[in-house]
């Protein structure tokens, strides 16, 4: 099944739903980290909820990040995801050894701690960008990033997230998103009966792996709510903006300086973009006519720093 993300609505406009499949996606994602099985879930996890929180945004540019920082061995998740469908992601530690609760489950709560922060922010694409920050309450991602939904839009929600991988990969991920809208959220008995039938739910990957589709799971959960699924579905995929021309453009902060050194000690310079794994090489012609352009200025930087994020 592709990659994609669908939208609905339940109980006449009351009920938004949106569910993403993100399979291929974070397969990808965990050949090119080289991810242990542990880092995989919680990557994809965080992935898919980027997807998701990004769904409800307006401006074709709108970007949602979703940081995550607890005191496990995990260290931080960042996760970079657009209402275009394009999402990209790491993991600081990415090759931690998995430990397992009972049958057989990666314990993705260990892994990221139980103690640390959730840190999201939205760009609209204009104005400045919104930012909250919630604390970890358990560390298992969808608990997390569901407390934060309750917190920063104050509004009934259910987040399920799942990654299934084996020594072959990934076989399934992704994830739903239920909210219940201000115009129905003062009637509890709905918002009882949702709960319910989240809580029923034999979680999102056991069903993509029985071959449900995401229109299935919504008939199961809203399908006698006047459930009403959107008739165009989103293709997603893994997508990063870095490219050899930016990297030249971080390169250029260094100054004359630096990048004769780079030159003369390193025979030019390479970089690796943190989100996607892809390393750039620039060769000692790349970094002379970078140096040709910064003298052509009259205000040629000579910063003497070796970190570049680009």
């Amino acid at each position: 099944m592709a990659d994609q993300l669908i939208r609905a609505t339940a109980a006449s406009d009351g009920i938004r739903a949106v569910g993403v499949i993100t399979t291929r996606l974070t397969e990808e994602a965990r050949q090119r980290h080289q991810l242990s099985p542990v880092a995989t879930a919680a990557l994809g996890r965080t992935m898919a909820a980027g997807l998701l929180f990004a769904s409800s945004m307006k401006q074709p540019e709108s970007r949602v990040n979703i940081q995550i920082k607890g005191d496990g061995p995990l260290g931080r998740i960042f996760v970079d995801a657009g209402l275009d469908g394009t999402v990209r992601g790491y993991v600081e530690n990415p090759d931690v050894e998995p430990r397992f609760k009972a049958k057989g489950k990666l314990d993705v709560g260990d892994a990221v701690g139980h103690n640390g922060f959730v840190h999201v922010v939205r760009d609209e694409g204009y104005g400045y960008p919104y930012s909250s920050t919630v604390e970890l309450i358990s560390g298992e991602i969808g608990d997390d990033l569901t407390y934060y939904i309750l917190n920063s839009d104050q509004t009934p929600s259910a987040l399920v997230l799942g990654v299934f991988v084996d020594s072959d990969g990934v076989q399934a991920a992704g994830g739903i998103l239920l909210q219940v809208l201000p115009k129905a959220a003062t009637d509890e008995e709905l918002v009882k009966t949702l709960e319910s039938r989240v809580e029923k739910l034999s979680g999102f990957t056991p069903l993509l792996r029985q071959r449900h589709t995401l229109p299935d799971i919504f008939q199961h959960l809203l399908g006698d709510m006047g459930l009403k699924i959107l008739p165009t579905a989103q293709i997603v995929r893994f997508d990063c903006s870095c490219s050899f021309e930016r990297l030249l453009g971080a390169l250029k902060i260094f100054g004359e300086a630096e990048l004769q050194d780079m030159i003369e000690k390193d025979n030019g310079a390479k970089a690796t973009c943190e989100f996607c794994g892809e390393v750039y090489q620039a060769n000692c012609d790349h970094l002379s006519q970078l140096i040709e352009e910064l003298r052509s200025r009259t205000d040629s930087p000579k910063i003497r720093k070796r970190s570049i994020l680009f």
